[in-house]
Parts: C-alpha cells; structure tokens; sequence
C-alpha cells in the first residue's frame, strides 16, 4: 500500500486507465449537495490564485505557493496486473464519484478553452482526460476513467466533444459536464482578464488535492478499510478543551464549569461547507474567531483556546462560552420571531455557517437592533448570491464586522452593520445595488448557475411580498414547492421560433433566456408533471384551475392576451428583479435610514 497526496495533474497526466467496479453504485452526485460546492471552492481557489498573481509580479510558481491548495477527500485504488505492453490500470475501490466528477470538471473546462480557442490550455487538458491512443488496445481505454456499465454511453458522449448529449438529458453525468462547461464561461465572461484562464487550469490541476491510497494487487481492501477506520472513536477537540477546563477547576465545580454542553444536542454531526463535524467543535470554532478575531483552523481550536486562557479566568471564559453557544442554542431551537426564522432558513440554505462569528454577537444584542442587523446582513448574502459574487473574503469580512461590534458594542449593532457593509469597496465584497441586480437577474440563466435550493429561496421570497401586498392569512411560501419553466426547456415540440428569425442565433438566445428568472415560477410537486412541455395555453388552463400561489395568479395577470415570447421573459425579469430588491433592500435604501 502506498498513500500519497496527489493532485488531479498528477493522478491523471500519464497515460492510465481507470475503472469503477460492477459493483459499485452508478454516478449519484447533484448540483445541490456536491457540484454547486465543488465549483464555489473551484472558484474562490481560482480568485485567490489571481489576487497573489499581483504582488508576486505575475510569477505563477510563487503565486501557487501563496495560495492555499483545496482538499477534496480521499480516493482508494488496486493495482491491476497487466501485460508489461498494455496501459497500466487501477480499480477505483472507494471515491468513485469523486474522481468521476474531476474528470467531468476537467473535460468542461476543456471543452470550453476549445470554444475560446485557448489551444494550448486545451491540449493540456485534453491529456489528463485522455490517454494516447497508441496505447490503447480498445476503444474504452481512450479515457482516462471508464464508469460503470449503466454510465457509460452518457459519459462517452459527455467528455466526446464531437457527440450529442440529447439522448442523455436525464443523466446526472451529462448534467454535470454542461453544469461545469456554464459555470466556466460565466466565470471567463465576467472579467476580461486574461489571466484567468490560467487562473482556472491552475486551480483544476494544481491547487486540488486528494489523499490517494493505491492498493497493490494482492493487498485485500477490506481489511485495508478496517485499519483506515480505526474502531475507537477518537477524542474531539471539544473532549480536550472539556478535559483541559475540568483540570483547572476544583472537582465541586465540574458539573457546572461545563454546563449542558455535553448534551447530545452538541455532538451531532452538522454540515459545515462540504464537510460534517460535531456541533459542539464547530461552534467553539466560531467563538474562538469571535473573540479572538482570527481565523482557527479546526485542527488548532484546542491550542487556541489553551492559549486564550493562559491569562484569564478559566470560569469567566467558560461563563461566556456557555452564554454565548446558550444564545445559538435557542436561536436554532426556539427563534420565535418570523424574521428570525426566515433568516436562519435562508441563510442554511445558502450554507452560510461562516457568518456565524457575528451571530454569536449579534443573539445578545438588542431585540430590534439584532432584527435589523440581520435584515442588512440577509440582503447583503442574498444579493452578493444573485450577482455571483465570490464568497472567498466572507472570513475576513465577518471578523472585521466582529472587530466593529466590539469596538462600538451592540446597542447600535444595525446602524454599525449598515455602515460597515456600505463601506465596502473591493469586488470581493462588495455589496450590489439595484442596478447590478437587475442586471443579474435579466441576463444570467440562474437556473444553471444557482442550487435548486438557492434559486428556490428567491422566489420564495417574490412570493412572500406578493402575500403581504395582499393581506393573506399566511405571508410565508410553503417551503416543499419545485421550480418550473414556463416556457420548458425541450420547447421546440409545442413552442416553436417564429418562422422569420435566423434558427441558430434564436435558438441559442431562447436557450439561454428560458434559464434566467423571468422563466420561472413555483408549483407543487404534484402539479410539476402536469405542467411538463405543454404549450402555453394549456399551463394557464392548468395553473389557472390548481395553482393558489400569487407568484402564478400575478403570472397570469400579467400574460393576459399577451404571447408569452423571449420579449415577456426579459420584461418579467424586470418586473421580478424590482420585488427582488424590495424583499432585499440595498444599500442605497431608504429602509436603513430609519
């Protein structure tokens, strides 16, 4: 057994073939859970990378050293034995999704260096996709990977530049690829610098990392995986702070220098970013950067806040800690304000966890003043989330929000969240205006480049406003509702292009804006099936009959003797932004002056 930390270039750049067992499970990953994360890391790796090109005069080696490289997990591999004349090949025996989505990722960008004609970028790729087809003796060694049996005729047409995916539509595979290939172009769109092309080629070969296990052939990988799982459950960082405390303290006092933090409650596993830890370590992590206004790496929580004590009263310092986790503890369990509720679904939803520092303040701050603080700071993620703006700075910019609570304390913590968030300049940081959003909302198709949950969440809020505009007994949206298109995306049975457009430039305009939110509204899961590719008389007919949402009944209204054609969408994107910023106020708004 050899074990390794390799990067995608390195685990793909000579010529092998990789295989995934018949028994393996078929490609399982989604936007929602695993590609929408992986591309924001991609991302946010990328813009560092480009943020150290700067100072460092363009010199990409140092740059790469500066920029802290992005772990994905881990991969397990067995040796196959080969003849000493065929490629060498490996069985993927655990990380197989993961390392199919790598390639998926690596062949989009590929495929759309290809598109801006970035040849030499290109080829590179192309080489740790493919293998050299001298070496090859059949056609499903020409790749890199070969999937299971059921994924892959999709996966040959996904990374097959020159074949059709239209058969595959359904396939997570295919959904991937283009998820990635849209993700990239937006991201090269966005700013004409050149450099970020090798922004991006750096980020995907370089600055991801993976610990490889590569099995030799007689090696039995069950009992490799009973030694990599160690069957005592090892110490948290929460059990040697607990343990560290009760050292400190007379015996009469353990019970209660701890308080309920050893409820079960703390050490259930919670999702933070890709990842799951223990509540209790989480959160501790959080308050150490609070108070210490310095990002702690979950490996040091320990060391941090051995040292932080050093010079304080262990039970002072505790008695804050128990206050502090206490105040989060009943804002996830017992929040009895609306808004406050509406905040912590939104801000789940968009796995802000890295907000949490200016959280634990703000749960101790004055009823109205911490409703308003956190109306600023919603509209703040929201809007940044629309606009795609990068997330990479957020740690910083929380721990200075931090830093200006504490210094000016808490009883004008709205007015100061105000100030701050407005002051902010930087692009990576930058709070967006109507204007930006509108302009957001008209142009990018979010269907493609939000989460399901995400883009849910706006329209949730469209919905909202519409209910409070008209008094309804209920002003929340049901939370259990899908996204659909109203013209669909396989439109070209029921909907056709008018007869006197060019059909290549009308089809690719109409693709692009029937994914931006003009498009789109909620319905029911039960009512989604029935809606499909019908032609649009037949939806009115049917959200007409069984829809009760304001966001149809407004749609509706709205479409009334009117043809629902790329002119309406564009003209509803419009309409929806201005609710949009309404919902989420700017910060020009009028609302933070009062």
């Amino acid at each position: 057994m050899k074990t390794d930390i390799l990067t995608p270039k390195e685990l793909f750049q000579k010529d092998i073939h990789y295989t995934i067992p018949a028994f393996q499970r078929q490609y399982v990953w989604t936007q929602e859970d695993q590609w929408g994360p992986l591309w924001d890391d991609v991302r946010n790796t990328a813009e560092s990378y480009l943020e150290k090109l700067e100072p460092s005069g363009s010199n990409s080696v140092e740059a790469q050293q500066h920029t802290l490289p992005h772990f994905l997990g881990a991969v397990v591999l067995q040796q196959v034995h080969t003849a000493a004349r065929d490629i060498e090949q490996r069985e993927v025996i655990d990380g197989q999704q993961r390392i199919t989505t790598l390639q998926l990722l690596l062949d989009a960008v590929q495929l759309v260096c290809e598109e801006h004609a970035l040849k030499p970028e290109a080829r590179r790729l192309s080489k740790l996709v493919t293998n050299d087809e001298d070496l090859v003796s059949n056609e499903n060694q020409n790749f890199k990977l070969l999937p299971t049996t059921s994924d892959r005729e999709a996966f040959k047409h996904a990374m097959d530049n020159g074949l059709a995916t239209d058969e595959f539509e359904d396939s997570l595979i295919v959904q991937a690829h283009e998820f990635f290939q849209l993700q990239t172009r937006e991201w090269l769109k966005a700013d004409p610098d050149p450099r970020r092309i090798e922004a991006l080629e750096t980020t995907v070969t370089g600055m991801l990392q993976m610990v490889v296990i590569d099995l030799l052939p007689d090696d039995d990988p069950h009992v490799i995986f009973e030694t990599l799982n160690a069957r005592g459950t090892p110490l948290l960082e929460s059990d040697l702070i607990k343990n560290y405390v009760m050292s400190k303290v007379s015996q009469v006092y353990h019970s209660d220098i701890w308080g309920d933090l050893g409820d079960e409650w703390w050490r259930k596993e919670t999702r933070q970013g890709r990842l799951y830890r223990p509540r209790i370590d989480m959160l501790l992590n959080y308050w150490l950067a609070m108070r210490t206004k310095t990002e702690v790496s979950p490996g040091r929580i320990f060391r941090v806040f051995k040292s932080l004590i050093e010079d304080l009263s262990v039970e002072g310092v505790m008695s804050d800690v128990k206050r502090d986790l206490g105040n989060y503890r009943s804002f996830e369990t017992e929040r009895c304000s609306p808004k406050e509720d509406i905040f912590h679904y939104r801000t789940h939803v968009m796995q802000m966890g890295v907000i949490t520092p200016a959280l634990l303040l703000l749960l101790s701050a004055p009823t109205e003043k911490r409703l308003k603080s956190l109306q600023a700071l919603e509209s703040f993620l929201i809007r940044r989330m629309i606009c795609r703006g990068s997330t990479r700075d957020y740690n910083r910019l929380i721990l200075g929000l931090v830093d200006e609570f504490q210094k000016n304390g808490l009883n004008c913590a709205d007015s100061i969240i105000v100030d701050f968030l407005r002051g902010q300049t930087a692009d990576s940081r930058e709070w967006p205006d109507d204007e930006a959003l509108e302009h957001a909302l008209v142009t990018l198709p979010l269907y493609w480049l939000l989460t399901r949950g995400r883009l849910r969440l706006i329209l949730e809020g469209i919905e909202g406003s519409f209910r409070i505009q008209s008094m309804a007994e209920q002003t929340d949206a049901p939370k259990d509702l899908t996204i659909e298109h109203v013209m669909p995306q396989s439109w070209e049975a029921n909907w056709p292009l008018p007869e006197s457009v060019e059909k290549l430039e009308a089809t690719n305009d109409r693709n692009r804006l029937i994914h931006t939110i003009g498009n789109l509204t909620l319905v029911t899961s039960r009512l989604n099936p029935s809606l499909s590719n019908a032609p649009w008389d037949d939806k009115c007919k049917t959200l007409a009959d069984h829809s009760v949402l304001f966001l149809n009944k407004v749609l509706l209204k709205e479409s009334q003797d009117i043809e629902w054609d790329e002119q309406f969408i564009q003209s509803r994107s419009k309409r929806m932004a201005e609710l949009v910023a309404e919902v989420w106020p700017g910060p020009g708004s009028a609302v933070w002056n009062n």
